[in-house]
C-alpha cells in the first residue's frame, strides 16, 4: 500500500500520453528509475508493461472512432516488431549506467526532435480528390468526418519504425514520437489519424517489448499492479483531452519536460 501515489500519477502520465500521441512509457521509465528507484531495465520493462494497458485501452477507442490508417500500421509493424525485441534484448546486456546515459541521451534527441517538427492544424474539411496526385487513402470517421490524403511511400516510414521499435525497446520511447511526426510532416496525414495510427502500432509493439523484458527479468509486480489501473482511466481521459488541447502547446510542453529529464538523468549518472 505504501506505493499507492503511483496510482493518481498515472493516470496524469497516460491521459498526456494518449491525447499527444506521446509513448506512456517515456514518463513511466525515468517516474520508476528516479523516483521508485527501479534499476533501469526494470523501469523500462515496467514502463512497457503499463504502456501496453494504456495504449491497449486508447487503441480501442481509436478504432472505434475509426480513424486508425491500417494500411500504414502493417508497414510500421513490420519494421518496429522485430526491432522492439532486439532493442529489449540488448538492455539487458548493458550496465546500469551505460543504460541510464543512453536513456538521457535518448530524451535529449527526442525533445530536439519534437521542438524541430511542431504538429500541424488539423484539417476538418474534406480535400477534394482531383487536387491529389497519385493513389489516395480516405479514412472515414464514426463522427462523419472525412480524410483524404495522398499514399506517401511506405520505404522511408518503415525505417524509422525501425529505429523508433529498437529504441522503444531499449529505452522505452522513440516509436510513437518518430511515426506521428513522419506521417504529419511527411506523408501529410491529418493529426488525428497520425496520432491514432501510432498508438494503434506502439500498442502491439510494446507488448512484444514488454514481454521480452518479462523473460528477461522478474517484472515489477508492486509497482505494476498501481499503474496499470492508473492508466486504464488515463487512457479515457486521454482520447477525450486531445481533441480540445492545442497541439503546438502540447509538443513543446512535452519537449521541455523530457528534456530537463534527460539532463537530470545523465548528471545524476556522471556525479555517481
Amino acid at each position: 500500500m505504501e506505493l499507492w501515489w503511483i496510482f493518481p500519477v498515472s493516470i496524469v502520465f497516460s491521459t498526456i500520453a494518449i491525447s499527444s500521441g506521446i509513448s506512456g512509457a517515456l514518463f513511466f521509465s525515468p517516474f520508476f528509475m528516479l523516483v521508485v528507484g527501479l534499476s533501469p531495465a526494470q523501469a523500462v520493462g515496467a514502463g512497457l508493461l503499463t504502456e501496453v494497458f494504456g495504449m491497449g485501452n486508447g487503441l480501442r477507442l481509436y478504432v472505434g472512432q475509426k480513424v486508425v490508417d491500417y494500411a500504414w500500421a502493417r508497414w510500421l509493424l513490420a519494421g518496429a516488431v522485430p526491432s522492439v525485441i532486439v532493442g529489449a534484448l540488448v538492455a539487458h546486456r548493458l550496465s546500469d549506467g551505460a543504460l541510464r546515459l543512453i536513456f538521457g541521451g535518448g530524451l535529449l534527441v527526442l525533445s530536439l526532435f519534437l521542438f524541430r517538427n511542431p504538429p500541424q492544424h488539423e484539417q476538418d474539411t474534406e480535400v477534394p480528390s482531383d487536387t491529389i496526385e497519385g493513389d489516395v487513402t480516405v479514412i472515414d470517421a464514426s463522427d462523419g468526418r472525412r480524410y483524404m490524403y495522398p499514399t506517401c511511400s511506405r520505404g522511408p516510414g518503415v525505417a524509422l519504425a525501425v529505429i523508433g521499435g529498437a529504441l522503444t525497446g531499449m529505452i522505452s520511447a522513440g516509436l510513437p514520437e518518430l511515426s506521428t511526426t513522419q506521417l504529419i510532416i511527411r506523408c501529410k496525414i491529418a493529426p488525428r489519424v497520425a496520432v491514432a495510427t501510432a498508438v494503434f502500432t506502439l500498442a502491439i509493439t510494446a507488448l512484444a517489448g514488454a514481454a521480452v523484458h518479462a523473460l528477461s527479468a522478474a517484472p515489477a509486480w508492486q509497482v505494476v499492479q498501481w499503474s496499470i489501473p492508473g492508466v486504464l482511466i488515463g487512457s479515457f481521459l486521454g482520447s477525450s483531452v486531445g481533441k480540445h488541447v492545442p497541439a503546438t502547446l502540447m509538443e513543446k510542453t512535452l519537449a521541455v519536460v523530457f528534456a530537463g529529464v534527460g539532463l537530470l538523468v545523465i548528471s545524476l549518472e556522471l556525479a555517481s
